[in-house]
């Protein structure tokens, strides 16, 4: 069974609107609506990022689900469920009568994300030519930027009532499940098959060599970036006094550009792996150091957000690649293991950003997670010498 270009690239379609309200709607959107939550739930700093790192837990438990049954059921039925989890999660939170029952939406909703990178991941390994595979899960990773642009706007729609915000999402959600219905193949092994002696021996290992540094990398992505996912519209409003249209933008922006995350690929064929991680890793770091340090400075605050939307979303897209290469013919086991370390960072880092900052301050919980970014630079990635391929180049790994 083949699938002919147009249904590949429908599919491809369908996983990165699948991605986007997972990842933009029913997981990071809890920071751009925090705010609110804080004014309607009595909630402050400490509880805000318990009840965030919620998202990060339900994130946590499904990956490990969707890594076990997507070998065993094929990549649609685990897509659906995610899509469905999602619209669930945002209605959930749509209706919260209290902040026990917002706690548990956000739990649910955190949940889609799990379920939803791994059969995408094995979807387009398998059904996607290898000449343009990198690219597709590139695109289909940005789909997290697609959703935190459409956020924004639906904040600024709905600022005085933010539960049609949320109700909003879930329609889109439920609207993406038919999409993924629709355009996802129901297959029974969702990764691609190794052609070498080479590759039927890494994907027999039960943990690839090098496969510590990428875990610990993804984590340490989690822990930098937690801070500004869940209290980075809050720092500009309390210390820079910024009103719901300008922090909406900075969500925006954080947004839009993301979605350089679809050049995770090309930037790989220019520098090589190991730079590419270095430099945009450090380059997270910068961001959320300068929005600690100028959150009253609306375009330094805006240059720190579009930082932080290309750095993240492209070290999202450089550990889904370094991923696949680490585990040959096994992408949906490699790309949800570093998924899951990247969460686990965010459910350690939300609450602990909030008891800093409880403690000690906004800008010195920032610079303390900042820190963290910087010190991550010192892992390195280490993969076999397999050529990178996007848009037809194919270059050896430097």
């Amino acid at each position: 069974m083949t699938a002919q270009p147009a249904d590949r690239w429908a599919m491809v379609g369908a996983g990165t609107a699948l991605i986007g309200v997972c990842y933009g709607f029913a997981r990071f959107s809890y920071g751009l609506f925090a705010p609110a939550f804080q004014d309607e739930f009595a909630m402050g700093p400490a509880l805000t990022g318990i009840v965030g790192s919620g998202s990060y837990v339900g994130y946590c438990l499904a990956i490990v689900v969707s890594l076990v049954v997507t070998a065993r059921l094929g990549a649609r039925p685990i897509a659906l469920a995610a899509g469905v989890v999602a619209t669930l999660g945002t209605a959930t939170v749509a209706v919260a009568p209290n902040g026990v029952v917002l706690a548990a939406g956000i739990l649910v909703a955190g949940l889609s994300t799990g379920l939803a990178s791994p059969p995408m991941a094995a979807a387009v390994a398998r059904w996607v030519r290898e000449a343009q595979r990198d690219r597709a899960q590139s695109i289909v990773n940005a789909g997290t930027a697609v959703g935190v642009v459409l956020s924004g706007p639906i904040v600024l729609v709905f600022t005085e009532n933010w539960r049609l915000a949320w109700a909003l999402f879930a329609l889109i959600c439920a609207a993406v499940t038919l999409w993924v219905a629709a355009t996802v193949p129901n297959t029974e092994s969702a990764a691609a098959t190794p052609t070498t002696p080479e590759d039927a021996t890494r994907r027999r290992a039960s943990i690839p060599p090098d496969a510590a540094r990428l875990l610990s990398a993804a984590l340490l992505v989690g822990l930098t970036s937690a801070p500004v996912w869940t209290f980075g519209r809050e720092i500009i409003s309390v210390l820079g006094d910024a009103g719901p249209t300008a922090s909406a933008a900075m969500w925006i922006v954080i947004g839009i550009s993301g979605l350089v995350g679809t050049a995770s690929a090309d930037l790989i064929n220019w520098l090589g792996l190991a730079r590419s991680w270095k430099l945009t890793l450090l380059a997270l770091a910068a961001a959320t150091a300068l929005l600690a340090a100028a959150p009253a400075v609306l375009p330094l605050a805006l240059t720190a957000a579009a930082m932080f939307g290309a750095s993240y979303l492209m070290l999202c897209g450089l550990a889904l690649l370094w991923s696949t290469q680490l585990f040959v013919g096994r992408a949906a086991i490699g790309v949800g293991t570093a998924f899951l370390f990247l969460a686990v960072g965010q459910a350690l880092g939300a609450p602990i950003a909030g008891a800093l900052i409880e403690e000690v301050g906004h800008v010195v919980g920032f610079l303390v997670f900042a820190a963290l970014g910087v010190l991550g630079t010192a892992i390195r990635p280490a993969v076999r010498p397999t050529p990178v391929v996007a848009g037809g180049c194919r270059r050896s790994e430097r």
